[in-house]
């Protein structure tokens, strides 16, 4: 095949183009770099079936026929997406139409990369494909929900009235090698402030919950998605369940590090809990996450040491 990674040079996208180039298929990578990186694709530069443009997907763009689109460009993180607020919700917008054009030009099947922020601070736990969410639609983290709920709108709409074969992942909380140490997920920050004999900080009590899949896993499950048929949301990402507090006592665990755990005041319309319900995605591509918490963070470790 001959794929096109938008956000290539992200976290989930830069994993997602090695993954295809180890197939034997071509790449063509394109990023703006506003939150990518080139040190995640430097191993690449050799690579002759690995074309990178660096551009910015809102505005338009004709690469030549492609058989697949992976539509990951966006500001992920909130430190991110609350300082590229506009440029977000213009991703989620122009951006995803442009990519979505580019399938529909060349007849290429097409993936987007959405959130479990589309459930928001959810009142159904865990969170099925089925609920709406329970969204602030003019809140802080707004710029970045809407956008992405936004985007499954389009997408769906240019399977219903295009028949573009398209179809939407929901991420949930994924970490590993590659992942910004700056980004503000509670994973970079913890490890990060851990390797450094900082302070690790919690916001709020540390008893509200998420879900971390390591990144392998993660991109397993993207994959099983864009060989099944289905177009409407599936769910992918680790089903356990950890407090942000558990979470803080296993970083300590693995760095080895004799830091303190401090309590910060909790951002507005933080989620409570986060879960995901995949029995869609096990149903549909007999997926399941296989690294627990404390593994995927010994393998994270050494990345995280070469960013200090």
């Amino acid at each position: 095949m001959r794929v096109m990674v938008a956000g290539a040079a992200g976290f989930l996208g830069s994993h997602l183009t090695d993954y295809f180039l180890q197939q034997g298929d071509q790449v063509v990578g394109v990023d703006n770099l506003c939150t990518g990186s080139m040190r995640n694709i430097d191993h690449l530069s050799n690579e002759p079936r690995f074309e990178f443009i660096e551009h910015d997907i809102c505005e338009p763009l004709d690469a030549g026929k492609v058989d697949y689109v992976f539509s990951f460009a966006s500001p992920a993180s909130p430190v991110d997406y609350q300082r590229l607020g506009i440029e977000t919700l213009m991703t989620g917008a122009i951006g995803t139409k442009n990519m979505l054009d580019i399938a529909r030009r060349y007849k290429a099947k097409f993936l987007h990369a959405s959130t479990s922020e589309c459930y928001g601070d959810p009142s159904v736990h865990p969170q099925n494909e089925d609920y709406w969410g329970n969204v602030n639609p003019v809140g802080p983290r707004s710029v970045y929900d809407e956008a992405k709920r936004f985007a499954e709108s389009l997408v769906m709409a240019y399977y219903r009235y295009y028949s573009v074969d398209t179809r939407l992942v929901r991420i949930f909380n994924t970490y590993g090698p590659r992942l910004q140490k700056t980004d503000g997920r509670v994973i970079s920050n913890f490890m990060m402030q851990a390797l450094k004999g900082e302070d690790l900080t919690i916001y709020g009590d540390g008893s509200q919950t998420r879900s971390f899949c390591y990144v392998s896993d993660e991109i397993e499950g993207i994959i099983g998605l864009s060989r099944s048929g289905e177009h409407f949301p599936v769910n992918v990402g680790n089903p356990t369940e950890w407090t942000i507090l558990e979470c803080a006592r296993a970083v300590l665990r693995v760095t080895g590090s004799s830091s303190k755990i401090v309590n910060r005041p909790l951002p507005q319309d933080d989620p409570m809990q986060r879960k995901p319900d995949i029995s869609k995605a096990q149903r549909l591509f007999q997926w399941e996450p296989k690294i627990d918490l404390e593994t995927g963070l010994k393998l994270s470790l050494d990345y995280f040491k070469s960013c200090i």
